[in-house]
């Protein structure tokens, strides 16, 4: 019976050993491509600050334009929300905070009497949003743990394509923004419409004096009307960078945890395993010197019963 209780946990024993094999392997690759991530990201934020700045810069000028990315619904019938999370899993809390966070901007685009249309990034998000009964309305995988320029221009341009044509009237943007290895926080911010001319001029106001030096061809309002859109990619491009970033962080830490709890489920059932060894091994003394004693006293009976008969 101990034999056979022994067998079982060194079989437990090794099974925990290949899984922590695997975890480790993963922790590993994960705090590769971290780095990675968050070289990228460090990357693409001057670029990101430089287009708002030039933005912000023009319309303090002076330069006025009504583009359809501005547009301001005077009621707001229907909310897209855009929700960046992985393909795969394995990554702690990482998919489940940013889904719940989108599923919030559902429900309160419905408590206001909007309808919704959600952008689903990557499998996590389609899988919960879809065996929920939600609608999406657009769906993109395969560029959650590895995203291009080229792979936000696109989504950029589909997601303004549904506000240009009025499909849409307000964007809500949800991703996991990157602050460091061991932190990441949920984000929610207003993706469309832009902020107005106005409200740029204010928040550049204090960098006016930078564009009376430079003359804009053809003019202002034509080479704001052309970043407009580049800044609708250039936020999405970072928000994608910070998702993927924050992917990673999380699968690291989750299969560092995984690692660590393999580590002390061995070391306990390794335990219980040289208590059942020194059970049996006691058992068997236990059965050596039972027997022992046994042969003695037959051995003992026999001398004595020839000498009782003959008295």
């Amino acid at each position: 019976m101990a034999g056979g209780k022994e067998r079982e946990l060194r079989r437990r024993i090794d099974s925990v050993q290949n899984t922590k094999k695997i975890t480790r392997a993963m922790e590993l690759i994960a705090a590769t491509r971290v780095v990675k991530a968050q070289q990228r990201a460090r990357e693409a934020r001057p670029y990101a600050e430089q287009i708002t700045k030039v933005i912000e810069n023009l319309a303090a000028g002076g330069a006025e334009v009504d583009h359809p990315l501005l547009r301001q619904a005077e009621k707001v019938e229907r909310v897209g929300v855009i929700v960046i999370s992985s393909d795969r899993g394995l990554a702690g809390p990482y998919n489940s905070s940013v889904i719940r966070a989108a599923e919030r901007q559902v429900q309160n685009a419905r408590s206001e009497g909007a309808d919704y249309a959600l952008i689903a990034i990557g499998k996590k998000a389609r899988d919960y949003f879809t065996f929920r009964k939600y609608e999406i309305a657009s769906y993109t995988e395969g560029i959650s743990d590895n995203p291009s320029y080229e792979d936000a221009r696109k989504l950029a341009d589909t997601v303004a394509d549904l506000f240009i044509s009025g499909s849409i009237d307000r964007v809500e943007l949800v991703y996991t923004e990157f602050l460091s290895m061991g932190s990441q926080k949920v984000a929610t911010r207003r993706f469309l419409p832009l902020e107005g001319t106005d409200t740029m001029a204010a928040v550049g106001s204090g960098e006016a004096g930078a564009t009376d030096s430079f003359e804009f061809e053809p003019s202002p309002e034509a080479v704001l009307a052309a970043l407009l859109p580049r800044y609708v990619e250039a936020r999405l491009f970072g928000a994608l960078l910070e998702s993927a970033a924050s992917e990673h962080a999380n699968r690291q830490r989750a299969m560092k945890a995984a690692t660590d709890n393999a580590d002390e489920l061995i070391t306990k059932l390794s335990r219980e395993m040289n208590r059942a060894r020194q059970d049996a091994i006691t058992t068997e003394i236990m059965e050596i010197i039972s027997g022992a004693e046994a042969l003695n006293d037959d051995d003992q009976s026999e001398e004595i019963a020839p000498v009782g008969a003959e008295n």
